[in-house]
C-alpha cells in the first residue's frame, strides 16, 4: 500500500476543518432564526402595547445574540439579517419607552446592520403613529412622527454604494417614503 502523500494528508485535514465549519454554520443558522423570531414577536407585542412582554422577548434575543457572537467569525454574511432585526426592536423599544436609542456599540453589532435596522424601525414608528392617531392621541402621534423624521434625516448624508453599505440605499428610499406618507397622514388627521 502506498504511503499517504502530503497533499492527501492536507486534504484530509481540510475535510475535518470543513466539517467543523459546517457544524458551526448549522448552529449559527439555527440561532439566527431564533433571534429573528424573538425580535418579530417583540415587535408584535410593542404594537399590542405590551411593553413588558416585548422587553422579555428582547431579553431572550439578547441572550441569543451573545451565543451568535461567539460563532460568527467567518459567517458575517449569515448573521447580518438577525443583527438588523435586533437593532430594529432595540431602537423601537427605546423610543416607545421614550428613552435614548442605543448605539451599535451598545448593542454589540456592526454598524451596517445597525443602520439598516434603524431604517426598518422607521416603518414600525409609522405604525405606532397611525395607531396613536386612531386612538385620538395627536401629541403621541407627533412624537413618533418627529422621531422617525429625525432618524431619517440623520441618514441623508450617507450616500455610499451598495458594495460599501449593502441594502442601505434601498432601505433609505423606503424610509423616505414612510416619512412622506406619515407626514400626509398626520396632516390629514387635522
Amino acid at each position: 500500500m502506498a504511503k499517504e502523500s502530503k497533499v492527501e494528508k492536507e486534504i484530509a485535514g481540510m475535510a475535518l476543518e470543513l466539517k467543523k465549519r459546517e457544524g458551526a454554520q448549522d448552529e449559527l443558522l439555527k440561532l439566527t432564526r431564533e433571534l429573528v423570531r424573538e425580535c418579530s414577536i417583540a415587535v408584535k407585542l410593542v404594537h399590542s402595547w405590551d411593553y413588558d412582554g416585548a422587553g422579555g422577548q428582547v431579553g431572550k434575543a439578547k441572550a441569543l445574540l451573545a451565543k451568535i457572537r461567539k460563532l460568527e467569525a467567518g459567517f458575517e454574511h449569515i448573521v447580518s439579517q438577525s443583527y438588523q432585526e435586533y437593532a430594529e426592536i432595540s431602537i423601537l423599544m427605546a423610543i416607545v419607552k421614550k428613552k435614548e436609542s442605543p448605539t451599535h456599540r451598545e448593542l454589540g453589532i456592526p454598524f451596517e446592520s445597525f443602520m439598516t435596522g434603524l431604517l426598518d424601525c422607521i416603518g414600525e414608528l409609522r405604525r405606532q403613529m397611525l395607531e396613536e392617531l386612531r386612538r385620538g392621541k395627536k401629541k403621541e402621534a407627533n412624537y413618533y412622527f418627529e422621531t422617525m423624521s429625525r432618524m431619517y434625516e440623520a441618514t441623508i448624508p450617507l450616500r455610499f454604494s451598495n458594495s460599501i453599505l449593502p441594502n442601505f440605499r434601498k432601505k433609505q428610499d423606503v424610509a423616505r417614503m414612510q416619512v412622506e406618507s406619515a407626514r400626509s397622514e398626520l396632516l390629514r388627521s387635522g
